[in-house]
């Protein structure tokens, strides 16, 4: 994009910055230029003097700019359901809670909507998805609802159009009215992909074809789901080997794994990714870096339900796409992604390779640049390089949590949660020093208090 005669600038320098490119390039002391929505220029020491059209200037002194962060899985609407059911496996937690969730509405999606994306966004995320797959009869437009409340918090945003049709009566877990049929999922899912995927390079929406779990779906909505998905040109996504009760589940209808099956099912591909990935063979990790399957790696989540420890080093090093998901909030209740980066470390950390399996670059990636492959959108987001998109961070890291550390990107990532000082999305401030610029803070607690308490009702029958 050549810049025009109109082109706004804005001028970030004296910062630290991580750029997390193919190189891992950082500067101690450097400048990133942006030019409305784009990376105009970025290096070393000061920004040239002659820029013209600078409409501000931003002293960066005592923080450290990286990419925005990359959220890869998310349920927000389980914002007005956290604290519940915390000490449950996955399979217990669910039986638990969808009953509850069963009864979320309109108002409710988008209630959670703003609590999960306020949370996100004033710690740094720039792009964040929802896999959204409960939508009960009557409820109203959830799809709709949450999206709007992503574009209004200035968020660059994919939404995972879920779906089940399995319900109890089919040996499912959700209620029976909690679920759509297979045509109907499938309409739907069209539907929403035809009237919000924004397809160019710096699309602030975008839609993605998500049946929900081997466990919650039929094999003929996965088959007609990854169909239609590349019919349409969008990703797709699901939940993949969480458990070891996913397993024995699969082997036991299927007759195989559950990579084996998704694969039966036409669900390992580029264009695809799935959440978890706990429990994955030499030959599942092999099949994905053969097909070049991603994975959303949900650190917190995961230890939440005792489901147990992904092989993210022994991932990466196969060459596969792997970024970090927040994960639905009553399954996290923190609902913030840099703590994700932390988590992701520490916790592989205590898997089969013990301190040689992350470090901090590494965990930084799986925030940033992981994300962007993850999401399909490398070429636009993820790391910091001209003509990219403007989505990044300034955090602030001179103060008593971080000040006595050497390294920014070690202060970042093995220190407390560092302040986000701003936070740009395509160019626009959505954060300042911690506080976010396009919604009220305040209102959105008071209203996800008031939903939650009202969904609580509601499913205790009152």
């Amino acid at each position: 994009m050549a810049p025009s005669a109109a082109t706004r600038r804005t001028v970030i320098e004296n910062c630290a910055i991580a750029t997390v490119d193919a190189q891992d390039t950082e500067y101690a002391s450097g400048h990133i230029v942006l030019a409305d929505n784009r990376i105009e220029s970025l290096g070393a020491g000061r920004a040239p003097e002659t820029l013209e059209n600078v409409v501000r200037r931003v002293d960066g002194t005592g923080h450290l700019a990286t990419p925005g962060l990359i959220n890869t899985h998310h349920h927000f609407y389980q914002w007005i359901t956290r604290g519940l059911a915390t000490d449950h496996n996955l399979f217990d937690w669910l039986v638990a809670l969808y009953p509850t969730w069963a009864r979320i509405d309109e108002h409710m999606a988008h209630a959670a909507a703003q609590g999960s994306l306020a949370m996100m966004v004033r710690g740094g995320v720039t792009t964040a998805m929802d896999h959204h797959y409960v939508y009960p009869r009557g409820a109203g437009d959830l799809s709709g609802a949450i999206i709007r409340a992503a574009a209004d918090m200035g968020v660059r945003f994919t939404l995972a159009r879920g779906s089940m049709d399995l319900s109890e009566k089919d040996g499912g877990l959700p209620p029976d009215f909690a679920v759509e049929s297979l045509d109907d999922a499938l309409a739907a899912t069209e539907e929403t992909v035809r009237k919000y995927h924004n397809s160019s390079f710096d699309a602030m929406t975008q839609i993605a074809v998500a049946p929900c779990s081997p466990f919650s779906v039929s094999t003929e909505l996965l088959k007609q789901g990854a169909e239609l998905a590349r019919r349409l040109g969008v990703r797709l996504h699901t939940h993949g080997s969480e458990t070891v009760e996913e397993e024995r589940f699969c082997q036991e209808k299927f007759g195989m794994g559950p990579t084996d099956y998704f694969e039966s099912t036409g669900w390992l591909g580029e264009d695809v990714w799935m959440a978890h990935c706990v429990h994955m063979s030499d030959s599942d990790i092999a099949a994905f870096a053969r097909t070049g399957t991603g994975v959303a790696h949900c650190p917190s989540s995961n230890a939440r339900l005792a489901a147990g420890i992904a092989r993210v080093p022994d991932m990466l090093r196969a060459g596969i796409p792997v970024g970090l998901g927040v994960d639905g909030t009553a399954s996290n209740e923190s609902g913030e992604l840099h703590t994700e980066l932390r988590n992701a470390l520490l916790v592989n950390r205590l898997g089969a390779h013990g301190e040689t399996a992350l470090n901090a670059r590494q965990a930084l990636r799986l925030g940033t640049a992981g994300g962007a492959r993850v999401l399909g959108r490398a070429d636009q987001i993820g790391s910091l390089a001209t003509g990219k998109l403007a989505d990044l961070v300034l955090w602030r890291l001179d103060g008593i949590g971080h000040a006595s550390i050497a390294d920014p990107v070690t202060a970042l990532i093995f220190g407390p949660p560092a302040p986000v000082t701003a936070s740009f999305v395509d160019g626009r401030q959505i954060v300042e020093n911690g506080r976010l610029l396009t919604a009220d803070e305040e209102a959105i607690a008071r209203t996800t208090r008031d939903e939650a308490r009202r969904l609580a009702r509601i499913a205790a029958g009152d």
